[in-house]
């Protein structure tokens, strides 16, 4: 098992797509390389296209002799450098990231200054308009719980429920020199697709003053995309931690 941490600017996502760089299909050619085997990984979390991470999981197969604490060190020599292996350990042939009981936690970045930051436009959203992350606070409350999330899941899921539980759903905002970043943090046990980044474009229509926040109920409630706010844009959101409660 591998904890993969990466940039995801230059890549159009975790899963392999002909003819595209995805993070799936370089661990697989540097994994095969370094084995001399036909490998291909399992990812826990397919993560978009220009989203990043700081510890994705990956597992796969192999009868190589490297040691699975070493796979890490071996792996990162050859990996480009906007990925790489945090940690490699051996686990059961049986074990399956996305058949176990987990919690994931993915953290939106906003920076909200006059003017964009150019070393913050890779891994922050950036809006000049001011934002009350107070609002934000008490819509975000709405989201905690098991809810049907259809109205915060893109119309192309092919999810069979819209059902999740969502844990926590935290909104903190950090002062900078010329500006401040506002972080909505969201842990649950599983995420539809572009679950998180429609939460993050709901809650920042709230702190814009555009929806009040109690309408975060009403469209929990309608099971209704339309309802919700856009989808925010990728660059903001990272996977930042992976918890196996098994």
């Amino acid at each position: 098992m591998l904890t993969v941490a990466y940039d995801g600017t230059a890549y159009s996502g975790w899963q392999i797509q002909p003819g595209r760089e995805t993070i799936e299909g370089i661990l697989n050619r540097c994994i095969s390389e370094l084995t001399g085997e036909t490998v291909e990984v399992i990812g826990a979390s397919r993560t978009d296209s220009g989203v990043h991470a700081m510890g994705n999981i990956a597992v796969f197969d192999t009868e190589c002799s490297i040691p699975a604490e070493k796979f890490s060190y071996a792996l990162n020599r050859r990996l480009p450098e906007d990925i790489r292996v945090q940690g490699s350990q051996e686990v059961s042939a049986a074990f399956h990231p996305r058949h176990c009981e987990s919690r994931k936690t993915y953290e939106y970045r906003i920076y909200n200054a006059p003017f964009a930051m150019p070393s913050k436009r890779l891994y922050a959203y950036f809006t000049y308009t001011p934002l009350d992350t107070e609002l934000m606070r008490q819509a975000a409350a709405y989201l905690a719980g098991e809810h049907d999330f259809k109205s915060f899941c893109s119309v192309d899921t092919q999810a069979l429920t819209t059902v999740r539980r969502v844990d926590s759903v935290e909104v903190r905002e950090e002062e900078l020199a010329a500006g401040r970043e506002i972080v909505i943090r969201v842990a649950g046990r599983g995420f539809l697709y572009n679950m998180v980044r429609i939460i993050a474009g709901t809650l920042m229509e709230v702190g814009r003053g555009k929806l009040p926040p109690g309408r975060v109920k009403d469209i929990l409630e309608a099971c209704d995309r339309q309802k919700a706010g856009p989808t925010a844009p990728a660059c903001g959101l990272t996977l930042v931690g992976y918890e196996f409660l098994e």
